[in-house]
Order: structure tokens, then sequence, then C-alpha cells
């Protein structure tokens, strides 16, 4: 027993940095992308679309998953080293060979594509090892997602900006590194065999009561999260300038960083949380929190430093706390053999939904500037709030970590 106690901790270590340096591809292109459009001369469209090729990418790639249950058939080290290497070499092209903006969102695609076989396995091969505790598990995982997504933006800041290959480079290099890495996982004890394909899962996920209302809250929840981290770069840039701060880039790159990698901290303390005291209560808690600081970013906008940093550093702990308990409540509600589908299915659905916020987001600001840009985003944690409350009161939520 205290062999196995060792050995899940050393996997959650392991699977968690192979995690943080995979995922440093996510936002790679987004953190060079006003770099790489003064370079190769990209609309304010193509530019968008480094980022939402990367979405869209995921999104096909994880729905293929689903469909034919990959997440449940190949095993996972394997899958998670393939597609590790995958969007490495993807982004080391897009440094090395390309000069224009089509390939690149090709690339880009093809990036999120691959990540589609790393974030969800990941999810999957910590549930295997934690029963107990598993919300814990699942939000260090996460945890270690948010700082990897943050990574891109540090490296700009130490030295990267005007460096856009350079940190692309970078990137590719460190998620080849999680490739190897995570070679070294063993299967956990709660590993489900291997299953058959079976054409029927996904209707029998999308038809569960208690998975439809962990899935809606996800959906609130992603309805603002990686619109947030895409765009609260241009808008601190925006607000720092409105103020009159000197340095502004350098000084927005480094902010960046920071609301995005403490999440990773959210994400640690709010699967604890959860664990004792409910995925429904913990979740709603951090949507109140984070949704209404939406429409408090419009009353912050062109404030001191003083201001602007403690607010998007608490925005940047709650948007992404509960991410990691609308997984693990999937992973405790949905049929064991197909787990891994139903994670999948679950972010698939999320990020489709996150390339039309992102999208949204320089509609509202072109509208009515970026002081309120971030405004219709509030809709998403009410929602996802309502769905979280209301799986609180049905039979279902027993199921859940700290029973519900």
């Amino acid at each position: 027993m205290a062999r196995i106690a060792a050995t899940k901790w050393r996997a959650l270590v392991l699977v968690g940095v192979a995690q943080l340096l995979a995922m440093t591809l996510w936002f790679s292109g987004s953190a060079v992308g006003p770099e790489l459009a003064e370079l190769w001369g990209l609309t304010p469209t193509e530019t968008a679309w480094l980022t939402n090729a990367v979405q869209l990418g995921f999104v096909v790639g994880a729905l293929l998953s689903a469909t034919l249950t990959i997440a449940d058939v190949i095993r996972p080290r394997t899958l998670f080293a393939a597609c590790a290497f995958a969007g490495a070499a993807a982004t080391a092209l897009i440094a090395g060979v390309v000069d224009s903006g089509s390939p690149a969102i090709v690339l880009r695609f093809l990036t999120g594509v691959a990540l589609a076989g790393v974030y969800p396995t990941g999810m999957k091969m910590m549930a295997a090892w934690f029963r107990r505790g598993r919300g814990l598990a699942i939000g260090v995982l996460v945890g270690a997602l948010t700082v990897g997504s943050a990574t891109p933006h540090l490296l700009r800041a130490l030295g990267g900006i005007g460096q856009p290959r350079t940190v692309l480079f970078g990137t590719a290099g460190l998620a080849a590194v999680a490739g190897v890495l995570v070679l070294a996982y063993e299967d956990g004890p709660h590993q489900p065999r291997t299953a058959p394909f079976d054409p029927g899962a996904v209707r029998r996920i999308v038809s569960d009561r208690g998975v439809v209302l962990a899935n809606a809250g996800y959906f609130g929840h992603m309805w603002e999260l990686y619109a947030v981290w895409t765009w609260i770069p241009v808008f601190l840039v925006a607000s720092l300038e409105a103020s009159g701060t000197a340095d502004a880039e350098r000084i927005a790159a480094l902010l960046a960083f920071g609301t995005i990698a403490i999440g990773g901290v959210g994400a640690w303390l709010a699967g604890s949380a959860a664990d004792r005291w409910g995925r429904p209560l913990v979740t709603s808690a951090s949507m109140i929190v984070s949704g209404s600081a939406c429409l408090l970013a419009g009353v912050v906008f062109g404030s001191s430093l003083v201001v602007l940093v403690p607010f998007v550093l608490v925005w940047g702990f709650v948007i992404v706390a509960d991410s990691a308990q609308f997984s693990a409540a999937v992973s405790e509600l949905a049929e064991d053999s197909y787990v891994g589908t139903a994670l999948t299915l679950q972010t698939a659905i999320g990020f489709l939904l996150t390339i039309v916020t992102i999208q949204l987001i320089p509609i509202v600001q072109a509208a009515v500037g970026w002081r309120w840009a971030f405004a219709p985003l509030v809709v998403g944690p009410i929602l996802g709030t309502l769905a979280m409350l209301t799986l609180r009161t049905l039979p279902e939520a027993t199921r859940l970590g700290g029973n519900g």
C-alpha cells in the first residue's frame, strides 16, 4: 500500500511536468502574434486565427478521438508522447520554415489536433491513480496546464520581445522534452482495461443527466476562460497606456504571464477544497467571482498598477480554479470504461465554444473599446453556476468527491 501511495505521487509529478511542458505550445502563437503580424504582414483576422486554429484543431482532434474512442483504445503514455512530439514538430516548422500566415495557421491547426491527445489523456492518467483525492490530482494537472499556457508570455518577457522565432523554438523544445518524460509513466491501479470500439458510448454519455449538468457547468466556464486568456495581454497594454505607464508592452507581458500562471495555484487549492466541500459548491463560487470580474474589468481599466495588478491576479486565480473540477466530476459520473471518451467529448465541445468568444471580443472591442470588451463573457459563468447548483440537488451528486 505504501509503495502504491508513493508511486501515485511520482506519477502525478511526472504527468504534471509533462503536461506543463507540452501545453507551452498552446499560446506560443498568441504570445508572438502581433510580432508575426508585423513580420509577415498579417491582417487582424489572420492574427486571431493563430489562436483560433489551435482551438479548432483541438476540437477536431478531440471529436475524432471521442468518436473512435481513441483515448480508451491506445495506451495513454503512447498517445500522450506521440501527440507531444507531433505538436512540437509543427511549432518548430513555423519557427524555422514558415514566412507567411496561411501555412502557419495550418500548422497551428495541426498543433491543436495533437494537443487533443495530450490534455484529456493526462486527466485520464491521473484518474487511473487517484480515486480518493481525484479533485486535487486533476487540479494539479490543470494547474500545470495553466502555467504551461502562460509560459510563452514569460519567455517573451525575458528576452523574446522582437524574437518570435526564438519563443516558438523554445516552446517546441519544451514539448519534445514532455514527450520523452511521459514515456516513464506506469499505468495506475484504477486504469480500466483497454475498451473495444463502441459507437453507442457517446450516446450514453450525452444522455446521462449528471454528466450533462457537469458538462453544462464546464461550458459556462469555457465561455469565459480562453477569451480572457487570449485577449488579456492586449487589454493590459491598452489599460497601461491609458494610465500613462511607461514600458507598457513589457509590463503587460509579465502581467499576462502572472494572470494566467497564478491560475495554477487556484486549480491546486480548488481541487483540495472540492474534495472536502463538494465540486458543485467550489465551481459555483469560482464562477460567481470570475463572472463578476468580467464586468469589473471595465471599472479598473486605466487604473494605476496598484489597482490593476491585484485585480487581474485575483481574476486569473479564480477563472481557472474550477476547471479541473468539471473534469473530475465527469470522471466520477461517466462509465468507467469510457472515461477517456467522456472527458475528450467534454473538452471538444468546450473548446468549440471558445472559438466563438475569442472572435466575439474584438467585435465588442470595436464597438465599445477595451474597457467593456469582456462584459459579454459574464453570461457563461451565470449559466454554469445554475447548472452546477442544480447538479448539487440530484442523487447523482453523492458520487462526486466531497459528496457534492
